[in-house]
């Protein structure tokens, strides 16, 4: 398995902060349930370090203490043009499919609509960080935050070149009035069992400043049902070490996990991950699933398969942000569902309405719906 070199690096917080923030050099991996690697440790040592030296820096305050972060799997952001060594080749002109520039435009501008308006009906500056999966590369990441409901926002990104065969990798967007990175790494996965078919894509950390607090991100995208459970319980562990490692140097570390993470709330890499139902289940070392009651007990989901939904998008979080009295605090949680997201007729009447439908064009948004969580200052 190729490593991707990355460091730890200080990030400045003034204007010349590129749109994708590049960082160089170590080797980086996880080992399932242990840090073995000396990088690793020092790597969160590093992370934790800078975490500590990011407070103090600018943020826009919001009136009634509201803020949002929010997760979006885009479906197969692809660009016309083929990229090296990635198989690609079904999002290209000459292709069954026929995707063309016509077609990557609109499904840019229709994107572009929904990252535009999830939260703003209650946070009208709009999510301070948005991870989003299925991103081809920098360029696509480039045209996006160039459309007008995003340009609008000043929104930049933060990206890493994976290892994906097809090419697709996560990002996280984020508006620099309202968070501040100070310290990014994307922490290659191990495979589960020398399988390198369904290896998971990378696990995307952002660590800064929002609301005056140190928070850290993880983005995700776990292998596919294609996989036997077990790969997707292999991704829950490294994660879970991960999450484990960074808590233990800070303890009052506000930790968001989000991401595709092709599980339910409910099942096994889930519990492995230790996120819990209900807040009054919840250990310390616990995380906290909000949407395992939205699926569960409320019959709502973010993808619809065979006629059942499923809710594989999902935000969870440390209980720092549970417990808070002071700085960022937890308040709700939300699957962002608007009409104009969801098939109108046919055979899929009710299903998200995404871009293809087999080879038929639908002109849609994405196969999944968007979820945002809702943090309030105390």
């Amino acid at each position: 398995m190729n490593h991707i070199h990355h460091r730890i690096t200080r990030i400045g917080t003034d204007s010349s902060i590129s749109n994708e923030i590049n960082l160089q050099s170590v080797p980086i991996r996880v080992i399932c349930g242990e840090l073995k690697n000396k990088y690793m440790k020092k790597l969160i040592i590093a992370f934790n370090f800078l975490l500590l030296l990011a407070v103090g820096g600018r943020a826009q305050d919001h009136a009634d203490g509201l803020y949002s972060v929010a997760f979006y799997n885009l479906e197969n952001l692809f660009d016309t043009i083929h990229d090296t060594g990635k198989n690609d080749y079904e999002y290209l002109p000459d292709a069954a499919k026929g995707w063309n520039s016509e077609k990557y435009r609109s499904k840019l501008k229709n994107l572009s609509k929904v990252l535009g308006e999830l939260s703003r009906d209650k946070v009208p500056a709009g999510p301070a960080a948005i991870g989003v999966a299925e991103v081809e590369n920098r360029r696509v990441l480039d045209d996006l935050i160039r459309q007008p409901e995003l340009a609008a926002g000043g929104y930049r990104y933060i990206h890493y070149e994976g290892p994906d065969k097809r090419g697709i990798d996560c990002a996280l967007l984020y508006d620099p009035k309202q968070f501040t990175p100070h310290a990014t790494a994307l922490v290659l996965s191990t495979p589960f069992e020398g399988d390198t078919i369904h290896k998971t894509r990378g696990f995307l950390i952002v660590g800064g400043e929002l609301a005056g607090d140190k928070v850290c991100l993880i983005v995700n995208h776990w292998p596919s049902r294609g996989a036997a459970e077990p790969v997707r319980v292999h991704a829950a562990m490294q994660v879970k070490a991960l999450k484990d490692s960074l808590m233990r140097t800070d303890p009052d570390l506000k930790l968001i996990i989000m991401g595709d993470l092709n599980d339910d709330p409910m099942d096994l890499s889930l519990a492995v991950l230790g996120a819990k139902k209900h807040v009054e289940d919840m250990t310390e070392d616990d995380l906290y699933n909000p949407w395992w009651v939205t699926l569960e007990d409320k019959g709502v989901g973010t993808l619809l398969y065979r006629g059942k939904w499923n809710l594989f998008d999902q935000i969870i979080l440390s209980s720092t942000l549970l417990q808070a009295t002071k700085g960022l605090k937890y308040d709700h949680n939300e699957v962002f569902m608007r009409d104009y997201l969801f098939q109108q007729d046919g055979k899929y009447k009710g299903a998200p309405l995404r871009t293809y439908g087999g080879r038929v064009w639908l002109d849609g948004y994405s196969d999944h719906l968007p979820t945002i969580i809702y943090m309030r200052k105390q």
